[in-house]
């Protein structure tokens, strides 16, 4: 039976053990992922309490953290999305991520008003990738993509 969560408090909960457990095995988020059979992005969302997982991924990250059967349940349950309380993010790197949106965001819809049309770009049908790269300059850059299915406006 799918399960909804209307209060994220348990799943905050769940997101923090699971996280000591990934410390203290020294587990990367991509081996969580490995053992869900997922990506890396949409599993450690997942951990972190932001989508369900499917039952068998939910069972593999459980055994894999050695969390008990109400976590795994738990994994599975819909939660209430949203991990940034309200106000401006005083975290440095959500901050930097809400300065790119503030500088650019006019920007970004602009241009996929004018390349795509009226509409929007969905975070439910939608990949996210995150790669380290070199900087030719030197250094390293952060190479990340979002990809999200374009849901045109329909009048109606």
């Amino acid at each position: 039976m799918v399960h909804a969560q209307f209060d994220n408090t348990a799943r905050q909960a769940l997101a923090a053990k699971a996280v000591d457990a990934k410390i203290s095995k020294d587990l990367s988020w991509q081996q969580i992922a490995e053992a869900a059979d997922l990506s890396v992005a949409f599993v450690t969302a997942a951990v972190l309490g932001q989508h369900p997982l499917p039952k068998a991924s939910a069972e593999a990250v459980a055994e894999l953290l050695d969390l008990d059967a109400d976590d795994t349940m738990r994994l599975q349950t819909i939660p209430t999305r949203g991990s940034i309380p309200g106000g401006i993010p005083t975290d440095p790197t959500i901050y930097r991520f809400y300065e790119m949106l503030q500088v650019y965001g006019t920007t970004l819809k602009a241009l996929v008003h004018e390349q795509l049309g009226d509409g929007i770009i969905s975070a439910i049908n939608f990949k996210l990738d995150v790669k380290k790269v070199a900087d030719p300059e030197g250094g390293e850059r952060a190479l990340i993509t979002m990809d999200g299915k374009y849901l045109p406006t329909k009048p109606f």
